[in-house]
């Protein structure tokens, strides 16, 4: 059963999110906060899998709050729920820790997917966002040596520095410092850029 928090400053998405959770069989509604202060709170309180985050909001706006989300529960995903598709928006809350991207005028199975891939650990992003944040990035495989490529490839897929050091019979230090010059290399700030990275370029 995934549970899934819900913060957002309008009543209607608030209890049209809580209905579209209540008719799969899967998932279940966790709460629903009107702010992001309100959010920190209840992420807090309830632990969920996935925390839907909007962006715009009084009080604390959805950037700050994923940020101290991921900071006081790193264990929880958040995935931003928002209107707004601008590169400054979209970058900011991936740089916060968002996991995920998605836009309020996706179809309801879309969004239950994206809930769903999240959950899993992966990175859902709208077309327009995940153009944006690869945009960011370049076209840089060349760049990559052998054995960064292996990382980046098993970074794709999800798997964790530890897997990653057993799968290639290296230490996690080595995990990290291929990690550091992957990041550098691609202009990325984290695993979940790198991860997109890896998948539209083919590499998972």
């Amino acid at each position: 059963m995934i549970r899934v928090a819900v913060v957002d400053d309008h009543h209607v998405v608030r209890a049209g999110l809580e209905q579209l959770l209540a008719s799969v069989s899967d998932m279940e509604f966790a709460g629903a906060a009107r702010d992001g202060r309100e959010g920190i709170e209840l992420v807090a309180a309830t632990r969920p899998d996935v925390a839907l985050m909007d962006l715009s909001m009084p009080e604390l706006d959805g950037i700050e709050a994923t940020r101290r989300i991921r900071t006081a529960a790193p264990g929880v995903r958040v995935v931003v729920l928002t209107s707004f598709s601008d590169r400054s928006r979209i970058l900011d809350a991936i740089d916060a820790g968002a996991i995920g991207y998605l836009l309020k005028d996706a179809e309801p199975d879309e969004l239950l997917r994206g809930i769903r891939a999240a959950a899993r650990g992966e990175s859902p992003l709208d077309p327009k966002a995940a153009s944006t944040v690869l945009t960011r990035t370049g076209d840089r495989a060349a760049e990559l040596t052998e054995r960064e490529e292996e990382v980046l490839r098993l970074v794709g897929a999800g798997m964790p520095n530890k897997l990653i050091a057993l799968r290639l019979g290296i230490s996690e230090k080595t995990v990290k410092s291929h990690l550091t010059n992957i990041f550098h290399r691609l202009d990325v700030t984290d695993r979940t850029q790198a991860a997109l990275w890896a998948q539209r370029h083919g590499l998972v």
